[in-house]
């Protein structure tokens, strides 16, 4: 872990959400690649296994703390690697979390909660970083999203309408970025390697998660309407996540994506990914992903 800053000849690269999972994967990748990488992350007394990480690849890191939700947090920590590193080349919006639940179970603050980490967040770090990218000319903004930014998913729906939402904003950017020769693009992995099966606090993207399904007659779901649909999903997704992809290979797959040296918008992971994304895109209307979706939440 590099405790030495100075301003960098190679890419800078900014990168949310680097303390697990497909965050930690990828800023070692970069950092491999040649990339001066600050991974940032909102605790950074977790930053154990992103050290183990580098250090095994032989790597430095600028280990930064920055809360996507805390948009002070977020000015600072930007404002700081400008200071140190001069600039800012790519920014790689990974952070986010998922819940579980469907409408009737979600309180408005579930559903804020999404929106800030998942949409506002992203948005708001793209904000702080492209009038520099605007004034040279060049950079890349790329934002993790899910294949649950393209396809909605029984029991996502806060976490699937927030990454719709990031989808939309980012797409709708990018012409205009490109103009001024920036970069914006989206990558939606699949499922990713994670504990799903054994905390249920994860959802396709391998972003941690919390539930937020609630049970109004007790753990056992006696009452609740709900318990049925949500036993066939989760029952589902443990399938799904025991075949599910590497955080690293995924990790591989996102630092191709901000390396690349054409532009594309819309990148996946995995032909998994490539393929469910596809199904969505080309659904005109809706019947396709609905066909599918509804085996998931049917009894066996």
């Amino acid at each position: 872990m590099s405790e030495k800053h100075s301003q960098s000849d190679g890419p800078v690269t900014l990168v949310t959400g680097t303390s697990s999972g497909m965050g930690l994967h990828t800023a070692v990748e970069l950092a491999r690649r040649g990339h001066t990488v600050v991974a940032t992350m909102r605790d950074t007394t977790r930053a154990g296994s992103l050290a183990a990480a580098a250090k095994e690849a032989g790597v430095e890191l600028d280990v930064r703390s920055l809360d996507v939700v805390d948009h002070d947090s977020a000015r600072a920590c930007v404002e700081s690697v400008l200071a140190d590193h001069g600039r800012i080349d790519v920014l790689l919006n990974n952070a986010g979390r998922g819940a579980v639940g469907t409408a009737e179970q979600l309180s408005i603050d579930d559903v804020r909660d999404q929106l800030e980490v998942n949409y506002v967040g992203p948005v708001a770090l793209t904000k702080l970083v492209l009038a520099g990218m605007r004034e040279r000319g060049s950079g890349r903004v790329l934002t993790i999203t899910s294949v649950g930014g393209a396809v909605g998913q029984p029991f996502a729906d806060a976490y699937c309408g927030a990454k719709f939402a990031v989808e939309g904003f980012m797409q709708s950017l990018a012409p205009v970025a490109e103009t001024f020769g920036v970069w914006v693009s989206v990558v939606e992995p699949a499922a990713v390697a994670s504990d799903f099966v054994g905390s249920a606090l994860r959802l396709d993207d391998g972003h941690e998660t919390r539930p937020t399904a609630s049970d109004p007659d007790g753990s056992d779901g006696r009452g609740d309407p709900y318990a049925g649909p949500l036993a066939a999903y989760l029952a589902r997704s443990a399938g799904a996540f025991a075949n599910a992809q590497s955080a690293e290979s995924a990790a591989t797959a996102i630092a191709d994506a901000v390396t690349a040296e054409s532009y594309r918008f819309r990148w996946q992971t995995s032909a998994g990914a490539s393929a469910f994304v596809g199904m969505s895109l080309g659904d005109l209307d809706g019947e396709r992903v609905l066909g599918v979706t509804r085996t998931w939440i049917a009894a066996s």
